[in-house]
């Protein structure tokens, strides 16, 4: 029986870290994106900017 418990502590330790590698990996993502929008949004300001100029 405490093998079993023991077992399941480990189980519950790698499910923790498995969320922290995937949180910190949707964080990357997002950021990625976010910065890829922001510049596209920058570009198209400048367009527009150099339309009224």
């Amino acid at each position: 029986m405490p093998q079993i418990l023991l077992h399941r502590r480990r189980e519950d330790g790698a499910t923790s870290v498995e969320y922290a590698i995937m949180a910190s990996l949707i964080a990357a993502v997002a950021a990625a994106a976010v910065t890829q929008l922001g510049l596209a949004v920058l570009n198209l300001f400048q367009i527009v900017a150099g339309l009224f100029s």
